[in-house]
């Protein structure tokens, strides 16, 4: 009788949770999502229903939206300082539109003047990096995803604690979990407090502190500023090229990274972008330090503008920057992207830059660190081989992990925006759009230099693959909608 009893009760929740579900999911969501949350709620209905209540909502609390909002209204009254500038006469109608969209989605100007340096290889990153905060007399601003400390990386932390000692004001941001998650986090703390260097975790989960959120949000962001005069950003953490994980040494994984030196202007959006994630984390505003302009080089031609973006903002910021200029290539586009799981929006986008006669290559590693994010890409390669898209395998044991999109001689994006669903929505992102011959041409050596190591996948090759391997791509694919 008592079984009887709970049986009918479960099925009434269960009627509850199914009659619920099609009520609250849809609402404000995209289609593919809401049905993906739907699948998962009808077929595990508790645990489908618990998962989204969890991680169903990208939004982060209000209190961290009401900051964001500040943020954007500082950067947006510092924009108007820096006033409009009229575009170079040979630059294409469509590239002022294009600026106008960054500039309405992420609040920042377009800064001319300014000049760059690519920089390819990891253990040179670190170096230069290491040397510029040694040469730091005023302050130095560090926010990356993983900051740890390890024997590639001790230089680098010696230099922060000698800035620090010598009267640097030195400031350090990373990402709670993905830090916490690897080796030596302890000791990392450790020597910050040692130094007596000031750090902050981003997006931190520490409920008993009243600092909680949908767990699985980060702050993906990666940035150095020195004294306001030299700035780095790209794809690359401070951690050893390993990552110190025992599966990667074992499988003998190395990250390649790409990240870019800036002088200029633009290293004043670089800071401001810290400066806003330093007042999301601790309230305190610091928004006196800087204004969004700055020296400018007489004889540079490089063109930039910060286009940032995550869930502090209402709309997919790098997501839009990625269409309209897919939308206006004209004759090249060489994407490059470790983690690459589009939505159906930037398919066709794909697509139709490739109808419209524009050479469209893509580079993804022919391994992957994360199983389900690695099928899950798999799961898209065919389609995007029959549209007539250049797929390049960057060989076994490397991970690709450079985040770059050129277009057609000019324009370019750098910055730590992955080309899936999670860097759209889920996490904080940079990215930096760029005009200027200039900085494509050296863009395209080191695109070069990964195709010439690379190995071209065609679609009679892909369309070998085995059936077991076909279901898990196509299995993994499905968990790419639950946003």
């Amino acid at each position: 009788m008592a079984f009887d009893w709970i049986l009918i009760l479960y099925l009434i929740l269960d009627l509850w949770i199914r009659i619920a579900a099609i009520i609250v999911v849809p609402r404000n969501r995209k289609p593919e999502s809401a049905l993906g949350w739907l699948l998962a709620i009808y077929f595990i209905p508790l645990l489908g229903m618990f998962l989204f209540f969890m991680i169903g909502s990208p939004k982060l609390p209000r209190v961290r939206r009401k900051r964001q909002d500040e943020i954007n209204a500082f950067i947006r009254s510092q924009a108007d300082v820096v006033g409009s500038q009229a575009p170079p006469v040979d630059t294409p109608e469509w590239f002022e539109s294009v600026r106008a969209l960054n500039q309405q989605l992420g609040a920042f100007p377009l800064v001319r003047g300014n000049t760059t340096k690519l920089i390819g290889d990891y253990d040179d990153s670190l170096h230069t990096m290491t040397a510029a905060v040694r040469a730091a007399t005023k302050y130095v601003h560090l926010e990356f995803y993983i900051v740890s400390l390890d024997h590639s990386t001790a230089d680098f932390f010696s230099a922060l604690a000698e800035a620090k000692a010598r009267g640097v004001m030195v400031r350090v941001l990373f990402d709670h979990w993905a830090t916490w998650r690897k080796p030596r986090y302890r000791q990392t703390l450790a020597f910050f407090h040692s130094a007596g260097i000031e750090y902050h975790r981003m997006l931190p989960l520490a409920p008993l502190q009243r600092k909680f959120q949908r767990p699985d949000l980060r702050n993906h962001r990666k940035l150095l500023v020195v004294d306001g005069d030299v700035a780095f950003m790209g794809s690359q953490n401070i951690i050893d090229q390993s990552y110190n994980l025992k599966k990667n040494i074992r499988r003998g994984l190395r990250w390649v990274d790409l990240m870019v030196e800036l002088h200029g202007p633009i290293v004043a959006s670089v800071d401001t972008v810290f400066l806003s994630d330093w007042y999301a984390e601790t309230q305190v505003p610091l928004s006196g330090e800087l204004e969004l302009h700055g020296p400018v080089d007489g004889q540079s031609t490089i063109d930039a503008q910060m286009v940032p973006s995550g869930p502090g903002f209402a709309t997919e910021n790098n997501l839009q920057l990625f269409l309209a200029l897919l939308a206006n290539a004209r004759t090249r586009v060489v994407l490059v992207s470790p983690y690459f799981v589009p939505n159906d929006a930037l398919l066709l986008a794909i697509a139709g830059a490739v109808s419209r006669g524009v050479s469209v290559e893509l580079f993804v590693s022919e391994d992957g660190d994360q199983a389900v994010v690695y099928h899950a890409q798999r799961s898209y390669y065919e389609a995007l081989l029959r549209s007539g898209v250049q797929i390049w395998l960057y060989p076994k044991p490397f991970i690709l992990h450079s985040k770059a999109m050129s277009i057609d001689s000019e324009f370019a994006v750098i910055g730590s925006s992955n080309m899936d669903q999670r860097s759209f929505g889920l996490n904080f992102e940079m990215s930096l759009f760029v005009r200027g011959e200039a900085f494509v041409s050296e863009l395209r050596k080191i695109e070069d230099a990964y195709r010439d190591i690379s190995k071209e996948l065609t679609l009679e090759e892909w369309l070998k693959q085995p059936l077991r391997r076909t279901v898990w791509d196509n299995l993994a694919r499905l968990t790419s909608a639950l946003q």
